[in-house]
């Protein structure tokens, strides 16, 4: 697909038939097109009328697929793959490779769940997945309306209001392949003007499982109440705390990856990750045609780790680790005012954001044993004053404010326009709370960011069952606080942008076919990398440029007995200009270059047959296409595909028995491969390396539900 996809003259294609077709007598697309999406406005709008890419699972489709980790959920809408890295930990790619780089936007309700600054790839671990009624994941630059990181993608969760009746249910889950039990709870009611619901779950991952070292568990729960003050106005709350301790495995090296996938090289590596956030949105028809909310909400994330990934240095036996402790608070508030006028069926949504973050940072340096007959690391101790360099202590206040607006309006009866952008003013505030210096970090300062971020786009009605839409939109990520200040040097950095440009169809076609589709290129300018100077230095750089070129393709029909859905994405990311090294002897240049741990293709599908009235079975695909392991396109992971089954049977009042069978032919695969290989001798089992994707294995699951949930 090299060379291929050139979305300019496409996008202007699309906007030219527009202009030609704006004549013609054509209605309004059917009801059928119509689901209703908030994230594409941050207000509520029909999916035909949004010009941009969303996809989209309902609490339905999430209760019917048996989703052991939000991965599960979001993997269904093409475009979107969350990594699995085991006990919920994850890396992510839309529209971009995979990656633990801060190119997304977690949001819950509208709200990110994190600051910006401070992105955590596997952030997504600290959302209850239990108490969300659905999510929406905004494909492409978003910043227009979520600010920073809003690049690749927003993911949004909708948390679940509270039933009108009173429901509950209680489930329990085991996969003793994976050791992995689970256990869910939950209830809701409404009393006159109030509604409470509580959503809970709590798992875990025992020792004694195909993989050495894995074990973990996570506890979660939401609580969210909604209280109607009158006919015009009310409150919505919501509590949500998540609390994960894991093991981690690590990645294995290519002959155990081969021979032996189940092997750790890691025996005391860990993760702890315990977020609580709290929201108190007000929302009231405060003009005629006008609904303002105001969303006050507090933060507090705590991630601290021993990460395996710092383990390096060996000299025989000895080897160097890290350990440290990464704190955010936070308080915000959030202003939106949507106000709709009587002229083009227009509407504003405009509104403000105010976000003050406090990240403390704290890192010490370990002595790592390993055992060499093995490779295993056995032990470490605190290595803080024989090895003081990369010793940190600082905090760093973080300010964010921002102002957004957003029109909306239809010339004709068959096209909407919208327009929008939003300005966000960033300030850090950093204080180093040891003796700066060449060993514990550079001295205090003050910096400052500031972005504009515009949006174009416009949709066209064909027919009642069909609709065209083209957007152009900028996305832009500010350098974090660690690339800023983990080192002694402060950089010059800049925020990297990133220009959108997208078309897109849908249509309801014969038979009841769903068709969603889009055609994108995503150019990214001021990418941040680690750049090595002609003397050896490494440091933090503005030095990257690339290209991000796609087909995205969904296909669904619901019959009687019947259901089957296709996702499908064909994609090619391109360093259009990358020099990491002027080092002599040790130039790299990747310019040109695909990027790595960017498949070709990612298909998911799955059919379902309802053989009876209350039973269900479905077999479900998940294929990966191949991808560069390294930079310099040398080596190749050859990609997978994975077979997954899944049955469930209704026994009457409320009692639900299931069974998935994951990996159905024990294929091995890597959830992540990468190589540091870049010239001269290629060693695969000392360069090239894996993240083993589970066997084959088999869960079994039983829920009492009461009343409708």
């Amino acid at each position: 697909m090299k060379n291929t996809l050139s979305l300019s003259p496409l996008s202007l294609a699309v906007f030219g038939l527009f202009a030609s077709l704006s004549g013609h007598a054509v209605a309004q697309t059917s009801t059928a097109l119509d689901t209703i999406v908030v994230s594409g406005s941050r207000s509520a709008t029909k999916l035909s009328e949004t010009p941009v890419s969303i996809g989209s699972v309902s609490r339905a489709q999430w209760d019917a697929d048996k989703p052991k980790s939000v991965g599960e959920i979001i993997n269904r809408i093409p475009g979107v793959h969350w990594n699995d890295l085991g006990n919920e930990q994850h890396s992510m790619a839309i529209r971009q490779p995979i990656s633990t780089n801060a190119v997304y936007q977690y949001l819950e309700d509208g709200i990110p769940i994190r600051p910006l600054g401070v992105f955590n790839h596997n952030a997504l671990n600290e959302n209850n997945m239990n108490g969300s009624g659905g999510v929406e994941v905004v494909k492409g630059a978003a910043s227009s309306l979520y600010g920073s990181n809003a690049v690749g993608g927003a993911v949004n969760f909708l948390t679940q209001r509270a039933s009108r009746m009173p429901t509950g249910y209680v489930g329990i889950r085991h996969d003793n392949t994976d050791g992995f039990t689970r256990v869910d709870s939950g209830a809701s009611n409404t009393w006159g003007d109030l509604g409470l619901r509580f959503s809970h779950y709590s798992s875990q991952r025992d020792t004694h499982n195909w993989q050495q070292y894995s074990g973990g568990k996570k506890d979660s729960f939401t609580l969210r109440g909604d209280y109607n003050l009158n006919d015009k106005s009310w409150l919505r709350a919501s509590l949500v705390h998540t609390n994960l301790d894991s093991d981690t495995p690590g990645s294995l090296f290519e002959n155990d990856f081969r021979t032996n996938p189940g092997k750790s090289i890691n025996t005391f590596t860990w993760r702890k990750d315990k977020t609580t956030r709290a929201n108190l949105a007000w929302e009231g028809e405060t003009t005629q045609g006008g609904l303002t909310t105001v969303t006050l909400f507090a933060r507090n994330n705590d991630h601290g780790q021993l990460p395996n990934y710092t383990i390096s240095g060996c000299s025989g036996a000895s080897c160097k680790g890290t350990l440290n402790n990464n704190h955010v608070e936070s308080l915000g508030v959030d202003v939106k005012h949507e106000q709709k006028f009587d002229w083009l069926r227009a509407r504003l949504v405009t509104g403000v954001y105010i976000d003050r973050s406090q990240n403390d940072y704290v890192s010490d340096n370990l002595a790592v044993v390993r055992d060499l007959p093995t490779g295993r690391y056995m032990s470490y101790t605190l290595n803080s004053v024989a090895n003081p360099s990369g010793v940190r202590n600082y905090g760093a206040g973080i300010a964010n404010d921002a102002a957004f607006a957003q029109l909306e309006f239809s010339p004709s009866e068959q096209i909407r326009v919208v327009a929008g952008g939003r300005y966000d003013s960033i300030r850090y505030d950093f204080k180093n709370n040891l003796t700066p210096g060449a060993n514990y970090g550079a001295a205090n300062e003050v910096r400052s960011f500031a972005k504009f971020s515009p949006k174009l786009g416009a949709t066209y009605a064909i027919s009642p069952s069909s609709s065209l839409y083209s957007n152009l939109s900028m996305g832009f990520t500010p350098p974090e606080v660690s690339q800023l200040y983990g080192k002694t040097a402060i950089p010059e950095l800049n925020s990297a942008t990133y220009d959108n440009v997208e078309v897109g169809w849908r249509a309801l076609l014969a038979s009841g076919i769903r068709l969603d589709s889009a055609l994108y290129q995503l150019s990214g300018k001021d990418t941040i990398v680690s750049y090595t100077s002609d003397i050896g230095n490494s440091f933090n750089k503005n030095a990257g440029n690339t290209r991000s070129r796609g087909l995205e393709l969904s296909l669904n029909q619901d019959l009687r007995e019947w259901d089957w859905r296709v996702g499908a994405t064909w994609a090619e990311h391109t360093f259009v200009s990358y020099r990491v090294s002027d080092k002599v002897g040790a130039i790299e240049d990747y310019s040109g270059k695909d990027m790595p741990q960017a498949p070709n293709h990612t298909i998911t599908a799955q059919v379902g047959w309802k053989f009876t009235p209350v039973s269900r079975v479905a077999l479900g695909l998940v294929k990966q296409g191949s991808y560069w392991m390294n930079n310099a396109n040398t080596v190749r992971y050859a990609g997978h595909t994975l077979l997954n089954l899944t049955a469930t049977h209704k026994l009457g009042d409320g009692w639900e028995v299931w069974g998935q069978v994951r990996n159905l032919t024990d294929k091995l695969y890597s959830d992540n491969a990468s190589s540091n290989y870049k010239s001269g001798a290629y060693t695969p089992n000392t360069q090239n390396t894996y993240a083993a994707g589970a066997p084959r294995s088999v869960m079994l699951g039983l829920t009492k539900s009461f009343g409708q949930r």
